[in-house]
């Protein structure tokens, strides 16, 4: 009976697609079909945590979900409504609201508040890469990109998780739809979890069995031997990701690791043919290879929404007063 119910779900997308005849559509799904071919293996990385809100149309991100602890999405809603009570409003109720709402991220490490009648969540997500025998898949030809690339400015694209609803119901097509059936079964396995883990991700089969992906991100990842490292943050676009190792190699490693004159030279000149290359997806420097990966997030979904973080998420420090205090006119008081 599920099989069944995967299955016509799966025709009426097929449908959709033919009836639609969007031929950039159908290139993407060949590229989809190409990379189930070439990387058909899922190198899981571990969770991520971000913001969502509830809304009438469903729950809508409104901090990116690349936090790697949950206390750190924790701290993103505590200056989300802080600013908002602050630059937003002159509502004193409203303020008042808000920063009572504040008060409680100060103190506890909750994963759910409600403000002003809006419900916040801590949702959590599973970050993984497709992977083959070459290794981490690299952006596909269909991944939207910067048309023209600025490898100077710092500032770069906002992230597409903003305003993203999740929803399970969303139609990405044939392939992404076959991926998201296919990961409804998905728990952690194998002694690189701990039992914890495994029984908590299990339960999470049975309690939010419905999955919702978040836009597909870009990053820079190093082998390391047979495995391959994340090598920097998620990126909104490919050329994202590349400038970040550009910048890497260019000026931020040098003064972190504290290279030498020579290192330093060998990797800035690394790094200028890397951005010569325009639109490279690989970079060796000494002994060590670097490749632009894609990567994808899963949400998983029950009745009540998104998934919140599980016990077993570790959080290496707690809440904290963040702000300085504010009164119900928005006026600022220094610490005594």
């Amino acid at each position: 009976m599920a099989d069944d119910w995967k299955q016509r779900r799966l025709d009426r997308i097929h449908e959709e697609l033919v009836r639609g005849g969007d031929p950039v559509a159908w290139v993407r799904e060949a590229d989809g079909v190409e990379a189930s071919l070439l990387y058909p293996q899922l190198a899981l990385r571990g969770p991520l945590f971000g913001v969502a809100v509830e809304r009438e149309h469903g729950w809508e991100v409104v901090r990116e979900v690349g936090a790697g602890m949950p206390q750190e999405a924790r701290d993103s809603l505590n200056s989300l409504l802080w600013f908002r009570a602050k630059d937003d409003t002159d509502d004193r109720d409203v303020r008042r609201d808000l920063l009572a709402a504040v008060a409680i991220l100060e103190k506890e490490p909750v994963n759910e508040i409600v403000a002003v009648g809006e419900r916040y969540r801590i949702v959590r997500a599973d970050e993984f890469a497709r992977s083959g025998e070459s290794g981490l898949e690299p952006p596909r030809a269909t991944d939207p990109d910067a048309a023209e690339p600025d490898w100077d400015h710092r500032s770069g694209p906002p992230s597409p998780d903003l305003g993203f609803v999740l929803s399970p119901e969303r139609e990405d097509g044939l392939t992404q739809e076959a991926l998201k059936l296919g990961l409804r079964e998905f728990s952690y396995a194998g002694k690189r979890f701990p039992e914890p883990m495994r029984d908590e991700s299990l339960r999470a089969v049975a309690t939010h069995p419905d999955i919702a992906l978040l836009p597909v991100g870009f990053g820079v990842a190093e082998r390391r031997g047979a495995g391959w490292r994340p090598a920097g943050m998620l990126q909104p676009t490919p050329h994202e990701a590349r400038r970040s190792l550009y910048m890497g190699m260019t000026e931020l490693w040098s003064l972190i690791y504290e290279f030498g004159e020579h290192k330093t030279e060998r990797y800035r000149l690394a790094g200028e043919e890397f951005r010569a290359a325009g639109r490279a997806n690989e970079v060796r420097i000494d002994d060590r290879l670097f490749r632009i990966c894609r990567v994808e997030r899963l949400v998983r979904c029950g009745e009540d929404g998104p998934e919140a973080p599980r016990p077993s998420d570790i959080d290496q420090y707690g809440p904290m007063k963040m702000h300085p205090t504010m009164d119900l006119d928005g006026v600022l008081h220094p610490e005594s």
